[in-house]
Protein backbone atom coordinates (compact mmCIF):
# COMPACT_ATOMS: atom_id res chain seq x y z
CA UNK A 1 0.00 0.00 0.00
CA UNK A 2 1.42 3.30 -0.97
CA UNK A 3 0.73 6.70 1.62
CA UNK A 4 1.01 9.97 0.38
CA UNK A 5 3.10 12.36 1.82
CA UNK A 6 0.10 14.12 3.59
CA UNK A 7 -1.55 10.60 5.43
CA UNK A 8 2.18 9.80 6.34
CA UNK A 9 2.23 13.26 8.31
CA UNK A 10 -1.00 12.51 9.79
CA UNK A 11 -0.43 8.99 10.75
CA UNK A 12 3.11 10.09 12.39
CA UNK A 13 0.94 12.97 14.00
CA UNK A 14 -1.94 10.22 15.74
CA UNK A 15 0.80 8.14 17.10
CA UNK A 16 2.48 11.08 19.14
CA UNK A 17 -0.95 12.19 20.55
CA UNK A 18 -1.42 8.20 21.54
CA UNK A 19 2.31 8.10 23.21
CA UNK A 20 1.44 11.83 25.02
CA UNK A 21 -1.97 10.39 25.98
CA UNK A 22 0.00 7.42 27.65
CA UNK A 23 2.41 9.24 28.89
CA UNK A 24 0.01 11.51 30.65
CA UNK A 25 -1.59 8.81 31.79
CA UNK A 26 1.18 7.04 33.09
CA UNK A 27 2.64 10.01 35.40
CA UNK A 28 -0.04 12.59 36.17
CA UNK A 29 -2.60 12.10 39.12
CA UNK A 30 -5.71 12.49 38.44
CA UNK A 31 -7.79 11.71 41.67
CA UNK A 32 -9.93 14.45 43.09
CA UNK A 33 -7.61 16.79 44.34
CA UNK A 34 -8.04 17.75 48.35
CA UNK A 35 -10.20 20.76 48.99
CA UNK A 36 -7.71 23.77 49.33
CA UNK A 37 -8.38 25.65 52.40
CA UNK A 38 -7.50 29.18 52.44
CA UNK A 39 -7.22 30.95 55.89
CA UNK A 40 -7.16 34.59 55.76
CA UNK A 41 -6.44 36.49 59.18
CA UNK A 42 -6.57 40.07 59.10
CA UNK A 43 -7.53 41.98 62.32
CA UNK A 44 -11.11 42.67 60.63
CA UNK A 45 -11.99 39.16 59.78
CA UNK A 46 -10.45 38.11 63.54
CA UNK A 47 -12.48 41.11 65.09
CA UNK A 48 -15.72 40.15 62.79
CA UNK A 49 -15.60 36.38 63.55
CA UNK A 50 -15.18 37.37 67.77
CA UNK A 51 -18.51 39.26 67.02
CA UNK A 52 -20.37 36.19 65.43
CA UNK A 53 -18.63 33.89 68.48
CA UNK A 54 -20.42 36.86 70.65
CA UNK A 55 -23.88 36.83 69.03
CA UNK A 56 -24.23 33.04 69.05
CA UNK A 57 -23.27 33.10 72.66
CA UNK A 58 -25.68 35.45 73.82
CA UNK A 59 -28.50 33.26 71.50
CA UNK A 60 -27.59 30.24 73.79
CA UNK A 61 -27.61 32.24 76.90
CA UNK A 62 -31.16 33.57 75.55
CA UNK A 63 -32.47 29.78 75.30
CA UNK A 64 -31.67 28.82 78.61
CA UNK A 65 -34.44 28.69 80.72
CA UNK A 66 -34.46 31.46 83.17
CA UNK A 67 -34.35 30.69 86.65
CA UNK A 68 -36.37 33.16 88.97
CA UNK A 69 -35.83 33.52 92.89
CA UNK A 70 -39.00 31.75 94.68
CA UNK A 71 -40.32 30.73 97.87
CA UNK A 72 -40.05 27.71 98.71
CA UNK A 73 -42.96 27.10 100.95
CA UNK A 74 -45.23 27.74 97.57
CA UNK A 75 -43.26 25.55 95.07
CA UNK A 76 -45.44 24.23 92.20
CA UNK A 77 -45.93 20.78 91.80
CA UNK A 78 -44.56 21.90 87.92
CA UNK A 79 -41.59 23.37 89.54
CA UNK A 80 -40.82 20.53 91.48
CA UNK A 81 -40.70 17.96 88.81
CA UNK A 82 -38.21 20.56 86.60
CA UNK A 83 -35.82 20.82 89.86
CA UNK A 84 -36.09 16.95 90.00
CA UNK A 85 -38.22 16.36 92.90
CA UNK A 86 -39.86 13.42 93.83
CA UNK A 87 -43.66 13.27 93.97
CA UNK A 88 -43.15 12.08 98.09
CA UNK A 89 -40.40 14.69 98.73
CA UNK A 90 -42.85 17.28 97.17
CA UNK A 91 -45.84 15.54 98.90
CA UNK A 92 -43.95 16.19 101.99
CA UNK A 93 -44.29 19.67 101.31
CA UNK A 94 -47.75 19.85 100.51
CA UNK A 95 -48.40 18.05 103.89
CA UNK A 96 -46.20 20.58 105.59
CA UNK A 97 -48.11 23.71 103.69
CA UNK A 98 -51.65 22.51 104.46
CA UNK A 99 -51.09 22.44 108.03
CA UNK A 100 -50.57 25.97 108.38
CA UNK A 101 -46.46 25.80 108.19
CA UNK A 102 -44.20 27.14 106.39
CA UNK A 103 -40.52 26.91 105.13
CA UNK A 104 -38.45 30.03 106.80
CA UNK A 105 -35.22 28.26 105.80
CA UNK A 106 -32.90 26.71 103.36
CA UNK A 107 -32.22 23.58 106.03
CA UNK A 108 -36.12 23.19 107.02
CA UNK A 109 -36.89 23.25 103.34
CA UNK A 110 -34.60 19.90 103.34
CA UNK A 111 -35.45 18.41 106.93
CA UNK A 112 -39.49 19.03 105.53
CA UNK A 113 -39.12 17.17 102.18
CA UNK A 114 -36.27 15.09 102.68
CA UNK A 115 -34.60 15.82 99.19
CA UNK A 116 -31.31 14.72 98.34
CA UNK A 117 -28.01 16.64 98.04
CA UNK A 118 -27.78 17.22 94.74
CA UNK A 119 -30.81 18.55 93.74
CA UNK A 120 -31.26 20.51 97.05
CA UNK A 121 -27.73 22.55 96.58
CA UNK A 122 -29.36 23.46 92.91
CA UNK A 123 -32.59 24.66 94.67
CA UNK A 124 -30.54 26.38 97.43
CA UNK A 125 -29.06 29.70 95.81
CA UNK A 126 -32.41 30.31 94.46
CA UNK A 127 -34.51 30.28 97.58
CA UNK A 128 -36.19 33.63 98.44
CA UNK A 129 -37.87 34.11 102.27
CA UNK A 130 -39.77 36.87 102.97
CA UNK A 131 -38.28 40.06 104.40
CA UNK A 132 -38.82 39.55 107.94
CA UNK A 133 -37.08 36.39 107.89
CA UNK A 134 -34.47 37.77 105.72
CA UNK A 135 -33.83 41.43 106.78
CA UNK A 136 -35.17 41.97 110.61
CA UNK A 137 -33.79 38.81 113.00
CA UNK A 138 -30.78 41.32 114.25
CA UNK A 139 -32.67 44.44 113.97
CA UNK A 140 -35.34 42.68 116.08
CA UNK A 141 -32.82 40.48 118.00
CA UNK A 142 -31.20 44.12 119.24
CA UNK A 143 -34.77 45.61 120.01
CA UNK A 144 -35.56 42.25 121.88
CA UNK A 145 -32.21 42.37 124.01
CA UNK A 146 -33.04 45.78 125.02
CA UNK A 147 -36.88 44.56 125.87
CA UNK A 148 -35.58 42.27 128.26
CA UNK A 149 -33.33 44.35 129.84
CA UNK A 150 -35.12 47.00 130.74
CA UNK A 151 -38.18 44.44 132.46
CA UNK A 152 -34.65 43.10 134.59
CA UNK A 153 -33.96 46.47 135.52
CA UNK A 154 -37.48 46.19 137.53
CA UNK A 155 -38.83 43.09 137.54
CA UNK A 156 -40.82 44.44 140.49
CA UNK A 157 -43.36 45.98 139.01
CA UNK A 158 -45.99 43.77 136.73
CA UNK A 159 -46.10 43.85 133.24
CA UNK A 160 -49.30 45.97 132.27
CA UNK A 161 -50.67 44.57 129.20
CA UNK A 162 -51.66 47.68 126.32
CA UNK A 163 -55.15 47.79 124.17
CA UNK A 164 -54.08 45.54 120.87
CA UNK A 165 -56.07 48.10 119.15
CA UNK A 166 -54.26 50.97 119.72
CA UNK A 167 -50.65 48.84 119.29
CA UNK A 168 -48.93 51.58 116.35
CA UNK A 169 -46.89 50.78 113.79
CA UNK A 170 -43.36 51.45 116.41
CA UNK A 171 -45.07 49.41 118.69
CA UNK A 172 -45.58 46.28 116.90
CA UNK A 173 -41.57 46.67 115.38
CA UNK A 174 -40.27 46.51 118.71
CA UNK A 175 -41.62 42.59 119.07
CA UNK A 176 -38.81 40.16 117.89
CA UNK A 177 -40.13 38.63 114.93
CA UNK A 178 -42.35 41.34 113.45
CA UNK A 179 -40.16 43.88 111.24
CA UNK A 180 -42.22 46.49 108.44
CA UNK A 181 -43.91 44.24 106.22
CA UNK A 182 -45.66 42.39 108.99
CA UNK A 183 -46.64 45.53 111.02
CA UNK A 184 -47.90 46.85 108.11
CA UNK A 185 -49.37 43.26 107.97
CA UNK A 186 -51.78 43.53 111.08
CA UNK A 187 -52.39 46.83 111.09
CA UNK A 188 -54.11 46.48 107.99
CA UNK A 189 -55.95 42.88 108.94
CA UNK A 190 -57.25 45.36 111.81
CA UNK A 191 -58.55 47.68 109.26
CA UNK A 192 -60.52 44.63 107.38
CA UNK A 193 -62.14 43.55 110.87
CA UNK A 194 -63.07 46.81 111.78
CA UNK A 195 -60.56 46.24 114.77
CA UNK A 196 -59.72 43.13 116.85
CA UNK A 197 -62.31 41.11 118.86
CA UNK A 198 -61.09 38.67 120.13
CA UNK A 199 -57.02 38.11 120.52
CA UNK A 200 -56.86 35.33 118.50
CA UNK A 201 -57.98 36.37 115.83
CA UNK A 202 -54.30 37.64 115.81
CA UNK A 203 -53.25 34.05 114.39
CA UNK A 204 -55.57 34.59 110.86
CA UNK A 205 -52.85 37.65 109.84
CA UNK A 206 -51.25 35.94 106.95
CA UNK A 207 -47.41 34.86 107.81
CA UNK A 208 -47.49 35.54 111.44
CA UNK A 209 -46.10 32.45 112.86
CA UNK A 210 -48.05 31.42 116.62
CA UNK A 211 -44.96 31.95 118.28
CA UNK A 212 -44.59 35.70 117.38
CA UNK A 213 -47.85 36.20 117.87
CA UNK A 214 -48.00 34.50 121.31
CA UNK A 215 -44.96 37.12 121.80
CA UNK A 216 -47.36 39.89 121.15
CA UNK A 217 -49.88 39.02 123.19
CA UNK A 218 -48.02 38.91 126.01
CA UNK A 219 -47.50 42.71 125.56
CA UNK A 220 -50.85 43.83 124.13
CA UNK A 221 -54.35 42.58 124.52
CA UNK A 222 -58.17 43.14 123.54
CA UNK A 223 -59.04 45.45 126.59
CA UNK A 224 -62.15 47.01 124.76
CA UNK A 225 -64.01 45.13 122.00
CA UNK A 226 -65.26 47.55 119.34
CA UNK A 227 -68.17 49.25 118.88
CA UNK A 228 -68.64 47.43 114.98
CA UNK A 229 -71.39 48.83 112.94
CA UNK A 230 -73.87 45.48 112.18
CA UNK A 231 -75.70 45.42 108.83
CA UNK A 232 -79.45 43.69 109.27
CA UNK A 233 -78.93 40.46 107.38
CA UNK A 234 -82.85 40.87 106.31
CA UNK A 235 -82.31 44.08 104.73
CA UNK A 236 -78.93 43.41 103.36
CA UNK A 237 -77.17 43.83 99.78
CA UNK A 238 -76.10 40.34 98.65
CA UNK A 239 -72.72 42.80 98.15
CA UNK A 240 -72.79 43.82 101.51
CA UNK A 241 -73.07 40.50 103.35
CA UNK A 242 -69.88 39.28 100.64
CA UNK A 243 -67.51 41.86 101.68
CA UNK A 244 -67.61 40.96 105.16
CA UNK A 245 -64.87 38.96 107.23
CA UNK A 246 -64.89 35.30 107.20
CA UNK A 247 -67.83 35.03 104.47
CA UNK A 248 -66.66 33.75 101.03
CA UNK A 249 -68.97 33.86 98.19
CA UNK A 250 -70.82 30.22 98.64
CA UNK A 251 -71.34 31.22 101.94
CA UNK A 252 -73.32 34.24 100.97
CA UNK A 253 -75.49 32.71 98.47
CA UNK A 254 -76.47 29.74 100.90
CA UNK A 255 -77.42 32.60 103.09
CA UNK A 256 -79.41 34.40 100.57
CA UNK A 257 -81.08 30.93 99.35
CA UNK A 258 -82.20 30.45 103.61
CA UNK A 259 -83.55 33.99 104.09
CA UNK A 260 -86.00 33.35 100.36
CA UNK A 261 -87.22 30.04 102.27
CA UNK A 262 -87.97 31.45 105.59
CA UNK A 263 -88.96 34.96 104.25
CA UNK A 264 -87.21 36.62 107.17
CA UNK A 265 -84.33 35.31 109.75
CA UNK A 266 -85.59 35.42 113.33
CA UNK A 267 -82.35 35.31 114.88
CA UNK A 268 -78.57 35.03 113.86
CA UNK A 269 -78.95 31.52 115.72
CA UNK A 270 -80.78 30.17 112.56
CA UNK A 271 -78.09 30.52 110.63
CA UNK A 272 -76.17 27.32 111.97
CA UNK A 273 -78.56 25.27 110.33
CA UNK A 274 -77.48 25.89 107.08
CA UNK A 275 -75.95 23.30 105.79
CA UNK A 276 -72.36 23.44 104.97
CA UNK A 277 -71.97 26.60 107.71
CA UNK A 278 -69.17 27.19 109.53
CA UNK A 279 -70.47 26.98 113.23
CA UNK A 280 -66.76 27.42 114.55
CA UNK A 281 -67.02 30.99 112.74
CA UNK A 282 -70.19 31.73 114.15
CA UNK A 283 -69.15 34.07 117.03
CA UNK A 284 -67.14 35.70 114.35
CA UNK A 285 -69.66 35.76 111.03
CA UNK A 286 -72.43 37.28 114.34
CA UNK A 287 -70.25 40.67 114.70
CA UNK A 288 -70.81 42.00 111.91
CA UNK A 289 -74.47 40.97 111.50
CA UNK A 290 -77.88 41.31 113.29
CA UNK A 291 -81.71 39.96 112.41
CA UNK A 292 -84.24 42.77 112.85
Amino acid sequence: MNFTQAQKMGLVGLIVVIILLQLALYFLDFSKPEEVKFSIQTPEIVQFQKEIDSLKQVKIEENKPKIYPFNPSFLTDYRAYWWGMTPQEYDRLLTHRKSGQYINSAKEFQQVTGVGDSVFNAMKPHFKFPDWITNQKQNSFDRSKKNKAELLQDNSKPLVKKDLNQATYEDLITIYGIGDKLAKRILKYKEVLQAYSFNDQLYEVWYLDKEVADRLLERFTVIEKPDIQRININEAYFKQILHLPYIDYDLTKKIFNYRDEVAEIQSLEELKQIEGFPVEKFDRISLYLKAE
